[in-house]
């Protein structure tokens, strides 16, 4: 059984979409979906620095469209890939890739939703100097209890001893004088308090923008990020697109779903690396693979073949 994931905000890094502009037809897609998203993610995902693919507006359209873009690499252009992957997940804003994968919403409708929820959310960041912190090891009860002193909220509960603390800037600097026994804090490279309170307008206009939009039923399994069911209705996935904004990502419960359906294989679109480390810690015994360059195609190919559906049914089939 096959999930593929798309990763969300920070995981993206200086010219990370370089290598896959050498594919045919890659830069002309991302071309596409530049001008839909009104960005030249062609610059941003070769050329710009690391400051300017940390603004939000910039960071978020950018990682959708990496992932989208690598999609007809992935199944070697075939037009559907409902037969070959079980299920699809995204971390935050990765949800909008996987969304738009299952068919929920088109590619170019994606983009434009990305486009508004990254713009929002930079503009409801910009009302109060906010971050976010990864805090790594400890106790469960006494991270949770430590957060909570300081005012900051769980933003994303990732599994694998790994919580993600968001909150303004001075909450975040007295969790790095005093954290919790056993843990180290990592200061994560975005430009907001995700998933809290603080994105509260951002909330409010794109569910105004969600009222307008024609969605599909996924054409496979999708798992959401609010708690790790899976969601069989298009209207419904969007309106939980909607409201993950300013409410805690659970992958730690995604990760759970995906061991309780018998998960073989788990692949990781560009720029892939941060859940394949969590599913290391957390998913034993489940094949994993990190697409970060086009030299990982040919053994995503092999997993799709080994452990998607179409081999499942061939395995039933002989017997």
């Amino acid at each position: 059984m096959l999930v593929i994931v798309a990763p969300g905000q920070g995981s993206q890094s200086p010219g990370f979409l370089s290598p896959w502009l050498e594919l045919d037809g890659y830069r002309e897609r991302l071309e596409w979906l530049s001008a839909v998203a009104g960005l030249d993610l062609v610059a941003h995902g070769t050329t710009s620095d690391a400051d300017t693919i940390r603004d939000t507006a910039v960071a978020q359209p950018l990682l959708v469209a990496a992932g989208l873009t690598s999609l007809p690499e992935l199944f070697e252009d075939r037009a559907d890939a409902t037969g070959l992957v079980d299920a699809w997940a995204g971390h935050s804003v990765g949800e909008i890739t996987a969304a738009a994968a299952a068919g929920v919403l088109s590619h170019e409708q994606a983009m434009v939703f990305v486009r508004e929820r990254g713009r929002l959310m930079a503009e409801a960041a910009a009302a109060t100097p906010t971050g976010m912190s990864a805090v790594l090891g400890g106790d469960p009860d006494e991270v949770g209890s430590v957060l909570e002193g300081h005012g900051l909220t769980p933003a994303n509960m990732n599994g694998a001893g790994q919580v993600v603390a968001a909150g303004t800037t001075d909450q975040l600097a007295a969790l790095q004088e005093a954290p919790p026994q056993r843990a180290r804090v990592i200061p994560l490279q975005v430009a907001g308090a995700f998933h809290t309170h603080h994105m509260g307008s951002a909330v409010d206009q794109l569910g105004r923008y969600a009222r307008a939009i024609t969605t599909q039923d996924p054409g496979t399994s999708l798992v959401s990020n609010a708690d790790g069911q899976i969601v069989t209705s298009g209207a419904e996935f969007l309106a939980r697109l909607v409201s993950q904004v300013s409410n805690p990502v659970r992958w730690d419960l995604c990760m759970q779903t995906f061991a309780d359906r018998g998960v073989t294989g788990l692949i990781e679109l560009a720029p892939a690396g941060t859940l394949t480390g969590l599913a290391k810690r957390a998913l034993k015994g489940v094949e994993l693979l990190a697409l970060k360059t086009p030299d990982d195609l040919e053994a995503a190919h092999r997993m799709i073949r080994e452990h998607g559906s179409a081999a499942t049914d061939s395995q039933e089939d002989a017997q």
